[in-house]
């Protein structure tokens, strides 16, 4: 049974399932358990996954699994990347990097980039004073050089949205893909309110991939203000602690992991 009074989910294996079906489930990679089997047949399905801790922020635990050439794979965990030549030795040493954690399995999206780098987008969403959600404010996070993951903990740097989609979508393109990235996330804080109607607030992990789709990667359910913080217009960071502090959310502003786009 769903605890209704809930305000906050840390599985992502059940905020996905919330997800499925729909508009929005066309916009959610495929996600599953992880195990020998299914890291097997989605590598070869899709060529690329991200392995990743069921519960957990800040891009910590990770892994980009790939198939590559001639047969080798390879996974990479930070800013290290292992090669192996069978399944069976990579599973063994990415069994190690895990431990006793539950995992899951993500499809992988060819995401753009910046400056060789893989962006994505956070969206905060929160119910103003009638109970609807609105979206309050997006940052482009882009990933530190070599790296897998845009986390501003993990040495991300925050853009603002148009910048980074101008570079790589083009002028014409960018209020469209802005404007089809609020939606979607209007339509998944609405799917996670209608379940707990408690929710106030959620930060929602948004790509776009090369083909200009945008996928929803992950939902937070106690979003960091953080990305908002580092935006040189501080219009979005404000709104966002004016909407807060109406349902008694107090925001820790001291963000010395991420950084400020150049």
């Amino acid at each position: 049974m769903i605890n209704r009074l809930k305000q906050t989910v840390s599985s992502k294996l059940v905020k996905t399932g919330l997800l499925l079906g729909g508009k929005l489930g066309r916009h959610v990679p495929v996600t599953v358990p992880f195990s020998w089997e299914r890291l097997q047949k989605m590598l070869e399905e899709c060529g690329m996954v991200y392995v990743k801790p069921d519960t957990g922020s800040q891009g910590i635990g990770i892994m980009k699994v790939e198939r590559m050439a001639r047969g080798r794979l390879r996974y990479q965990l930070g800013t290290e990347r292992h090669d192996f030549g069978t399944y069976a030795d990579m599973y063994r040493s990415m069994r190690r990097r895990m431990g006793r954690r539950r995992h899951l399995i993500q499809q992988g999206v060819q995401v753009l980039r910046y400056e060789g780098r893989p962006f994505d987008f956070r969206i905060m969403t929160q119910k103003n004073a009638a109970g609807r959600w609105v979206s309050t404010g997006i940052a482009g996070r882009v990933a530190h050089p070599g790296k897998i993951v845009s986390n501003g903990s993990q040495g991300g740097a925050i853009y603002e949205a148009e910048r980074l989609l101008r570079h790589a979508a083009g002028g014409e393109e960018t209020p469209g893909l802005i404007n089809s990235m609020r939606k979607l996330a209007l339509l998944t804080a609405d799917r996670f309110g209608r379940k707990y109607p408690a929710m106030n607030e959620l930060g929602i992990d948004i790509a776009v991939d090369r083909g200009r789709k945008p996928w929803i990667l992950e939902v937070n359910t106690r979003p960091d203000p953080c990305p908002f913080a580092k935006l040189e217009d501080r219009t979005a960071i404000r709104r966002i602690v004016r909407y807060g502090r109406r349902y008694g959310r107090r925001y820790c502003l001291k963000c010395g992991k991420a950084k400020t786009g150049t």
